[in-house]
């Protein structure tokens, strides 16, 4: 998302992205408290709703703290962090780590506290190898193409680079989303029209 445009509209947004994107997962912590405490704290607060501005906040007081050891220096200066807009996408950020973790078949409870129900798409593995090499490729192709560019001499451009290798990437990830949900539901409609012995199978829900 940084590099598909976000990254343009203020300094320190891809780190801001990425941090927040993933501070989510800080709740693997409750392990430490025991399997049955991990259990059931996996995917809770840090993964719903409620939680988001709040790791948000944190991540982005993380990102001014650095900022301020560094000596408030960034490599654009003339493109100052806007720690608003900032806070916008750490929890744009947030948000897309709950869809994330919604289209694989364990799911989030992004209600919770207030409702330990669990919501799931079930259409993508936890780990999703195409995903990762889709993503993959847009990410390293703009600094392979950028490397040829300064091997023959070609000018040098200030702004950020890999906007539209991104933004390719994250429309991949939407069609290769819907093709998936296709299929999902296609296997359960398969499965529900089944019968064994003249008995109907009972309705699957999903």
């Amino acid at each position: 998302m940084g590099r598909a445009g976000l990254n343009r509209k203020t300094a320190l947004a891809t780190a801001t992205l990425t941090l927040a994107a993933e501070a989510a997962d800080l709740d693997v912590l409750s392990r430490f408290g025991g399997s049955a405490f991990g259990l059931n704290h996996h995917r809770g607060f840090t993964h719903s709703f409620l939680g988001v501005p709040i790791v948000a906040a944190a991540v982005v007081g993380f990102i001014y703290l650095l900022w301020r050891l560094r000596g408030c220096k960034t490599r654009n200066p003339n493109l100052p962090p806007r720690w608003g807009l900032l806070f916008a996408f750490a929890c744009l950020a947030g948000l897309s780590h709950i869809f994330l973790d919604f289209t694989n078949n364990y799911g989030v409870r992004p209600f919770w506290p207030f409702s330990e129900r669990w919501y799931s798409w079930d259409i993508v593995f936890i780990v999703d190898p195409i995903l990762l090499v889709v993503l993959t490729l847009g990410l390293i192709l703009p600094a392979f193409f950028s490397l040829i560019n300064e091997e023959i001499g070609a000018r040098k451009d200030a702004a950020p680079r890999g906007r539209l290798a991104a933004t390719l990437a994250l429309l991949a990830v939407f069609a290769y989303w819907g093709l998936r949900d296709y299929e999902h539901r296609r296997a359960v409609a398969a499965l529900q029209a089944r019968s064994y012995q003249g008995a109907e199978f009972p309705h699957i829900h999903t």
